[in-house]
């Protein structure tokens, strides 16, 4: 059984929250690149341009790639042979978090009371917390930054079986639509299929991690994840929602079996600035 100290898990959510909001990935970056000379409208290559200038900017300043450095979410993958000392592991995630933020000169964006005096909590603290045990005795730990603007353009539908895969596509894209500007395309989307109401939101989002220009093994849902990227690039939204041909980084599908009277369908979207970085202990 090997030990593990809770502070080094705090040290690690700080660095990488910090990391996450002022590097862009490398796979964002090369599609940026790609994605210049295939946009077509004049506008849409100036956006994408200045999309690859702030990422450079931010990275050479060490500074945020956008003011809005989002909740913390915080994906934990637990050895089931890691023995966890020192603490509370949720306790030094929040701590990691709080430092990070702090230290960092991130933004702090989470609100107590979310429908009533919405009061800062100071520190951008409780992470947005997803753990799973998992064979092993190492710890990962992905930390992504999630802004409110591509949050909110979120949704999640309980379709009727009877509207099968046509009725999925449609509420993927309808969601893409109505959308439009307000996430900051080009965007990532992020589908959870079947499972529960709660576990087809956490699918959509667990999905965003996914490096960009990657292929789903199963050959079905890569199928659905091009048809998806046509679809939504034909809505002709472009970059910054100021019209073209590039309104869509990439979309990635998670799926579960569902009930026999369940359809569930959630589509998290996610900004052009993907932000999130991941570090194992």
């Amino acid at each position: 059984m090997r030990e593990l100290d809770v502070a080094r898990v705090a040290d690690a959510v700080a660095k990488l929250a910090i990391d996450a909001c002022n590097y862009l990935g490398d796979d964002i970056v090369a599609f940026f690149e790609k994605a210049i000379d295939r946009e077509q409208s004049d506008t849409g290559r100036d956006v994408l341009a200045q999309l690859l200038e702030n990422a450079n900017l931010a990275k050479d300043t060490h500074r945020p790639l956008c003011q809005d450095t989002g909740l913390a979410v915080v994906f934990l993958e637990v050895g089931q042979d890691v023995h966890l000392v020192g603490g509370s592991l949720e306790d030094a995630v929040n701590a990691g978090v709080s430092k990070g933020y702090t230290e960092g000169y991130l933004r702090k964006s989470a609100v107590a009371d979310p429908i009533g005096a919405r009061k800062n909590t100071g520190d951008n603290t409780p992470a947005m917390l997803h753990t799973r045990i998992v064979p092993g005795d190492k710890v990962r730990i992905i930390v992504a930054t999630k802004g409110g603007g591509a949050e909110n353009m979120s949704a999640l539908g309980m379709l009727k079986p009877s509207q099968g895969r046509q009725g999925a596509v449609d509420f993927i894209v309808d969601t893409v639509s109505k959308a439009g500007p307000n996430p900051c395309p080009p965007i990532i989307v992020g589908v959870g299929l079947g499972g529960t109401f709660e576990k087809a939101a956490y699918m959509a989002k667990h999905a965003l991690l996914r490096e960009v220009g990657s292929t789903n093994p199963e050959p079905r849902l890569a199928e659905l994840e091009d048809e998806l990227e046509k679809r939504c690039n034909d809505l002709g939204i472009g970059p910054a929602g100021l019209g073209g041909t590039v309104s869509v980084i990439d979309v990635f599908i998670e799926e579960l079996p569902a009930h026999i009277a369940s359809m569930p369908v959630a589509v998290n979207i996610q900004c052009h600035s993907a932000r999130h970085k991941e570090v194992v202990l």
